[in-house]
């Protein structure tokens, strides 16, 4: 099953839907928010720093 990008939203419609969606993920550790974060804005470097502190130590 192939994944369907949505088109990229503007600025202000970004912060909207990303402000409306935080409350609904309160059960997520907020790091695993920014890396998610950081993907969809095309950070990858930070977004994959951001993972490596979120994968376990053993």
């Amino acid at each position: 099953m192939t994944r369907r990008h949505s088109p990229p939203l503007s600025g202000p419609e970004s912060r909207r839907t990303l402000e409306h969606c935080w409350p609904l993920e309160c059960d997520l550790d907020p790091l695993i928010l920014r890396a998610r974060l950081l993907h969809h804005q095309g950070r990858l470097p930070m977004a994959e720093s951001v993972e490596q502190e979120l994968m376990p130590l053993f």
